[in-house]
């Protein structure tokens, strides 16, 4: 079988420049709380997030960053969650911001949690996608990660992607490759559209809601905020003899073994992909008629 060029991370930064480089497992090292401080609970290693009838919670990178990895591992609410989201994303400031979401839409007991993803570029998003996922994600730790390049968008669970957003500038596509993205989180009550479109409301009897993270990581280049878009984009772009691990030709696309992953993924696991929604599009999105995403 072969081995996901996404798992040899550790092997090309221990040979490519680490100038700018982020990477912790230690949440207050990256992360701070954004809101609902008295929603979180520190146990060591281990962060949890509590929802309840007052409030939500979320946290937020200290930095924001341009192309790289960034990795959380979560174990989602356990029991009767329906009604909520917890939410892992990146994404930038302003109206035309770019932003890649995690959304995951709590179920009643019993049924599957759903993972919706989302891709908004220069402010547009609506490029919903829908998944159930292949294990139980509320009784053990599991990774969820984005990788960004200039050539690539991929969303992993585990290490196996489960969606791709490919470079068609070609075509007239745009692509998110110039502004830094702050990284986030949080968990909040959606129960006007997250349970089987709004049908289910949340329970608050079963409150608190909790969801539990550990295993923080950012292997990204670090964009401070008193440079420029355009220089954050030559300073964390390959040059010479400066190379980054994310401009490797090897991850520039999904390699033969990543390909048939995230076939079986769609194959198996796809619930909702607006590409095929002509309700809501009668014309077919542009990018949705040439690349895989």
């Amino acid at each position: 079988m072969a081995v996901s060029a996404f798992k040899m991370l550790g092997f090309f930064i221990g040979f490519f420049l680490m100038e700018g480089l982020v990477s912790s497992a230690k949440f207050d090292e990256l992360f701070q709380p954004s809101w609902a401080q008295d929603h979180f609970a520190y146990e060591g290693e281990l962060l949890r997030l509590k929802l309840d009838s007052y409030s939500g919670a979320g946290f937020q990178s200290k930095s924001k960053y341009m192309f790289g990895k960034v990795t959380v591992q979560i174990k989602l609410v356990e029991g009767d969650s329906a009604g909520t989201v917890t939410a892992f994303y990146m994404s930038s400031e302003g109206t035309n911001h770019n932003e890649f979401d995690f959304e995951f839409l709590g179920n009643t007991t019993g049924e599957p949690y759903l993972v919706q993803t989302n891709v908004y570029v220069n402010g547009v998003g609506n490029r919903e996608q829908r998944l159930s996922l292949w294990f139980d994600p509320t009784k053990d730790f599991h990774s969820y990660s984005i990788f960004w390049n200039q050539r690539q968008v991929v969303f992993l669970v585990d290490d196996t992607p489960i969606r791709l957003h490919t470079n068609m500038e070609n075509k007239g596509i745009p692509f998110p490759r110039d502004q830094a993205m702050g990284v986030y989180s949080s968990i909040w009550n959606a129960d006007d559209w997250a349970t089987q479109g709004g049908r289910v409301k949340t329970d608050w009897s079963h409150a608190p809601f909790v969801a539990s993270y550990k295993g923080f990581e950012i292997n990204a280049c670090e964009c401070p905020a008193s440079i420029t878009a355009d220089d954050n984009a030559k300073k964390c772009s390959s040059s010479g003899e400066k190379r980054y691990w994310w401009d490797e030709p090897t991850l520039s696309e999904l390699n033969v073994h990543q390909n048939h992953e995230l076939k079986w993924v769609k194959a198996n696991h796809m619930i909702y992909d607006y590409c095929s929604d002509t309700a809501r599009f009668p014309a077919t999105p542009l990018e949705c008629l040439h690349h895989r995403h």
